[in-house]
């Protein structure tokens, strides 16, 4: 019998806090996805659902172990996570919950077996930036950032007035920077949720936010 619960979940197709896998061969893989969960706004995997959302179902009890080993052994720190199991159609879909984590970045392993930083943009898994690693420590310091406007903050406001996005590249050369110091003025403007940060596979940039504010940042947070 069709678990109309699940095939709602299914339909929503993967995104940001939602991931489809077909079976798990590989537990550093998976440790990615879990990473990057954690360490963004939280999510499901579902094992046991191809990615044009077909069931074909999985063996619990060796996926489970398989998972265990994803996020206790090439997770760093452990990433918590709980599991539920669905039945339909007489086949097994195991779904994996992270929540949102406080003791990110968690790290996992990239391709070559090193320690990597990921977060969850849209439905991939990509690399953090020192950026945000950066970002993350001020808001654990939960420290009050003052926007000082001097001449290098003054510029990038300027030039984010009238053009859509910056890199991290394009700031530290044109304002005539060091890099370091670009990074703590791109850091504090997160924290103060003036500017926003955005990941893709290509590059990473930063926009004016919709609404600024002082409050606690939302990117990443």
């Amino acid at each position: 019998m069709l678990n109309k619960q699940l095939q709602l979940k299914i339909e929503e197709g993967e995104h940001q806090r939602q991931d489809f896998k077909y079976a798990i061969n590989d537990s550093k893989k998976i440790a990615r996805s879990l990473a990057a969960f954690a360490n963004t706004d939280g999510g499901s995997l579902l094992l046991g659902v191809k990615d044009n959302g077909k069931l074909v179902g999985v063996s619990s009890e060796e996926e489970f172990y398989m998972i265990e080993a994803a996020a206790n052994m090439y997770c760093k720190p452990a990433v918590n996570f709980e599991t539920f199991e669905w039945k339909s159609e007489g086949k097994s879909v195991l779904e994996i919950k992270v929540p949102k984590s406080v003791d990110k970045p968690h790290k996992a392993t990239n391709k070559e077996g090193k320690f990597m930083v990921y977060v969850r943009v849209g439905d991939q898994n990509l690399l953090a930036n020192k950026i945000i690693l950066e970002f993350w420590k001020a808001q654990k310091k939960n420290r009050n950032h003052l926007l000082k406007l001097n001449k290098p903050e003054k510029f990038l406001l300027d030039y984010l007035s009238t053009n859509n996005s910056i890199t991290y590249t394009r700031f530290h050369k044109q304002a005539n920077i060091s890099r370091f110091k670009a990074e703590r003025i791109l850091v504090s403007l997160l924290c103060m949720n003036i500017i926003k940060i955005h990941i893709t596979e290509k590059q990473i940039y930063y926009t004016l936010s919709e609404n600024p504010d002082l409050s606690e940042p939302k990117n990443f947070g």
